[in-house]
């Protein structure tokens, strides 16, 4: 099993204030934020933007916890994530950002901030909310009390007594009928914790007569995903509803198939394969994710672990497919072991859209197998998994031994191929 920092010290934790007990006979329990420190940082312990963040003794006893103010949380079976399912047949409205700015660019969007300002500037916001808004909120501020209602997995009702949390916003703006409040991240997710939009809706309804529309922004392969949501109920934390999904580009060159075929046919000069575990990461949009991550920082891959969306064992895999590729070494630290982008990454990750796509795929054709792959696609039209292990087996990849592990890199080399594929169609 594959252990975070969290993961350790929460046990730990459990076991010493004996909180599963103290759950079952009153159904919750508050532990003080100073008890936490003892271990870990609260801010680190109790940063849970996904269900993949929860440590083990949370997910094995269906527990979550939510910040009471900024002395104490409290733990119980609370319900407190909204999955997120992304349309993929929504076509991105291209968008671009006006000559003379020149502070704000579509290359340099490595942070929250940095897109939410490039989706400003472009309009999207604009465009989303249907009419011209100011940005005029961010950063971090204090609850006043407040209290609410929240549903536990098992369909009962707590209240739970907010005095002072601490809340953050990353991007609020207003016009003459709106307020929208959005929640970003810079990577696709599968699910979001409620507690980011709903603790700052209930901030601001008291201090705005305009409508609020929380607004969940997700940045991922060069597209702005725009979620917006509606509480049903004020008072209930988990009442929150999907009321559309937009999708927004910063208008580029468009890929074609005559971009596609001029890579495939330069594609003859095979590299060496790399003593790095082959690559068990299916979605290539997420190795993209993680190197626009790393761009900004090197992480190591318990940070990778606890503060994205990835499963934990899914971090160890997008990790290694950044080295498999050559974008990316790692480095040991007292702190463990790190990946950070190498030159060659940071010169494709701050080429424009169409560029650096081509030059990805191009970095993927360079290992033969793949090309083998996207051949024999080409040619019949599909590709089985026999003949995608058959061929892994030919070139003897690195550390590959079962028939299992075979089967799982096979579905990889799929994904990957079928990523350059459908590059035209984006």
């Amino acid at each position: 099993m594959v252990e975070t920092l969290n993961d350790k010290e929460w046990k730990k934790i459990f076991e010493k204030y004996n909180i599963l007990n103290e759950i079952n006979k009153k159904g919750f329990y508050e532990i003080q934020a100073k008890d936490i420190r003892e271990y870990r940082e609260p801010r680190l312990m109790c940063k849970f933007d996904h269900k993949t963040n929860l440590p083990d003794v949370f997910v094995e006893n269906n527990l979550s916890i939510l910040p009471l103010s900024a002395k104490s949380y409290i733990i119980g079976d609370f319900n407190i994530f909204m999955d997120l399912k992304y349309d993929e047949n929504l076509m991105p409205k291209q968008m671009t950002i006006p000559s003379h700015i020149e502070t704000v660019k579509s290359t340099d969007l490595y942070s929250e901030a940095a897109a939410l300002h490039c989706a400003y500037i472009s309009g999207m916001i604009d465009d989303f909310l249907g009419e011209e808004t100011l940005f005029t909120v961010s950063g971090r501020m204090r609850s006043k009390n407040f209290n609410y209602n929240i549903l536990s997995s098992r369909g009962s009702t707590r209240k739970i007594e907010v005095q002072g949390a601490q809340i953050e916003i990353d991007g609020a703006y207003e016009g003459p009928s709106y307020f929208m409040i959005a929640e970003a991240k810079k990577q696709k997710v599968t699910d979001f914790n409620i507690r980011q939009l709903y603790y700052p809706y209930r901030v601001w309804k008291d201090r705005t007569n305009k409508e609020i529309r929380p607004v969940f922004f997700t940045i991922s392969n060069d597209i702005f995903y725009f979620f917006e949501f509606k509480f049903q109920d004020d008072m209930t934390y988990n009442s929150l509803t999907l009321v559309r999904q937009k999708n927004y580009t910063i208008k580029h060159e468009k890929i074609t198939q005559y971009d596609i075929n001029e890579i495939v046919s330069r594609a003859n000069n095979f590299v060496k394969e790399p003593e790095v575990p082959f690559p068990q990461a299916d979605d290539f949009g997420k190795v993209h994710d993680l190197l626009t991550l790393l761009y900004e920082e090197d992480l190591s891959r318990n940070q990778i672990a606890e503060n994205f969306d990835f499963h934990k064992r899914q971090a160890d895999y997008y990790f290694n497919s950044c080295l498999y590729l050559g974008l990316a070494n790692k480095y040991r630290s007292k702190e463990g072991v790190f990946v950070t982008l190498n030159d060659l990454g940071r010169k494709i990750m701050q080429l424009p859209y169409r560029q650096k796509r081509l030059k990805l795929a191009e970095l993927i054709l360079k290992h033969r197998i793949f090309k083998e792959v996207y051949d024999k696609i080409e040619q019949d039209g599909s590709v089985t998994n026999d003949f995608i292990v058959s061929r892994m087996k030919y070139h003897q990849l690195y550390n590959i031994t079962s028939e299992e592990t075979f089967q799982r890199r096979a579905s990889t080399i799929r994904g990957w191929v079928m990523w350059i594929r459908n590059l035209p169609n984006e």
